[in-house]
């Protein structure tokens, strides 16, 4: 256990204050001093919002300057872009908590990421989130056994934040209509805030990657209580694990309850573990 001075606390710093941002400040400032995390900082796009419910001292105006808050860790819960735009940035300093895994299936950004965790000793965590078995997926890809993985996400078409028109002519009862079927690379683009799941997935599955992994999206009227995440491992010589998963979640919510609880025991992990990419 981290010793609850002021010197030995890890240093938080949260970039975005949707439901999961707010969730987690919230856990860091009820909880955080008995388990060695403090705010170093919070940022949100809108800093209205954040006024009132954040203390001054502890926002962010410009995300730039994040390097004047002497943060450890810096978790990102807000959208793709942020870790496009300041992802190696953040990395040059800081460890760094990436809520929004489905930024990696840009190959080039995957490769500068990493590099920049190896060149700056830094740790790049990505949660498994609602992922289920992901170390599991890891341990059997390191071992060479793993030959296919396949992801299918259902949700009520509430849930959903895609890209396009996907769901735009969707009706109250048109019960279930598969989205989209392809690879998670294919896939990522098309529901950036959806997907992460199986970003974190293809993370775990290194061999097979972004391109290997098999996703599926399905929009279904029926699911209004949960998101319900299929999981489907195939290994050598007949092996293979096929896991069902029931979220509970509001309706028009993009992440599952239970998520949100697993994200912060993700974040406690967090402590440094070198140059390279961790899953948590």
């Amino acid at each position: 256990m981290p010793d609850s001075s002021s010197s030995a606390m890890m240093r938080i710093g949260i970039v975005g204050y949707g439901h999961l941002g707010q969730f987690l400040v919230e856990k860091i400032t009820t909880a955080g001093a008995r388990l060695g995390v403090t705010l170093a900082f919070v940022w949100n796009r809108n800093p209205d919002k954040l006024r009132g419910s954040v203390p001054e001292q502890l926002i962010l105006y410009d995300l730039s300057d994040f390097k004047d808050r002497g943060v450890d860790v810096i978790v990102e819960v807000c959208h793709p872009r942020i870790v496009k735009e300041f992802g190696v940035l953040f990395l040059s300093h800081t460890h760094f908590l990436v809520g929004s895994p489905s930024a990696l299936s840009d190959q080039h950004l995957n490769t500068q990421l990493r590099q920049a965790a190896e060149e700056h000793g830094r740790t790049l965590y990505l949660p498994t989130g609602a992922l289920w078995g992901g170390q599991d997926i890891q341990r059997l890809d390191d071992s060479g056994a793993l030959k296919a993985l396949f992801i299918r996400m259902s949700k009520h078409p509430s849930c959903f934040r895609l890209t396009g028109d996907v769901l735009s002519d969707w009706t109250s009862n048109e019960g279930r209509r598969v989205l989209f079927s392809g690879s998670v690379a294919e896939l990522c683009p098309v529901a950036p805030n959806n997907v992460n799941t199986m970003a974190a997935a293809a993370v775990a599955a290194g061999t097979l990657g972004f391109d290997g992994v098999r996703g599926e999206i399905v929009s279904d009227t029926a699911l209004s209580d949960y998101h319900m995440v299929e999981v489907e491992v195939i290994g050598l010589n007949g092996f293979s694990v096929h896991t069902v998963r029931k979220n509970p979640a509001k309706l028009g919510a993009v992440t599952g309850t239970a998520t949100f609880n697993s994200f912060w025991s993700s974040l406690l992990v967090c402590k440094g573990h070198g140059g390279r990419v961790y899953l948590c």
